[in-house]
């Protein structure tokens, strides 16, 4: 699958193609540069499903928990800021991960080795035009 965003107007229709086509996955990896635009696109989603809460990147927190719409709980992860895996684990990774909840994590690079085996991988960059892509194995 692959979404072009060609403007922050058209975001949030990137986002509800997104939405539709997540099935019943629930961990999604956001891998890309700096600036990519993972924390907004990761927003319009989170808005999507219905969360009124105030979205922003958890770097310093590690993890944002808010409530969609229906009341179901939505983890948002940046692990932009860890230094070692053993903070990862401290914090209960597995409780969050394994816990049948949507996880969207931002920089999974750095915890790669932890991630559930049916984790989808998106992809966000920026092409020629400087429109955003958003890659993923989803159908």
């Amino acid at each position: 699958m692959e979404i072009k965003i060609d403007s922050l107007d058209h975001i949030r229709e990137a986002a509800k193609e997104f939405v539709s086509a997540m099935g019943d996955h629930t961990v999604f990896a956001f891998y890309g540069k700096m600036g990519a635009g993972k924390t907004t696109f990761i927003k319009a989603v989170c808005e999507c499903l219905g969360v009124e809460d105030v979205i922003n990147s958890p770097t310093f927190a590690i993890v944002n928990e808010y409530r969609s719409g229906s009341g179901e709980l939505i983890y948002h992860f940046d692990f932009y800021r860890i230094k070692k895996l053993e903070e990862v684990y401290d914090m209960g990774y597995e409780d969050y991960f394994y816990s049948g909840a949507l996880c969207f994590i931002e920089w999974p690079e750095l915890v790669e080795e932890l991630l559930p085996g049916d984790a989808v991988k998106v992809g966000l960059e920026e092409d020629a035009e400087g429109a955003r892509v958003v890659k993923c194995g989803l159908p």
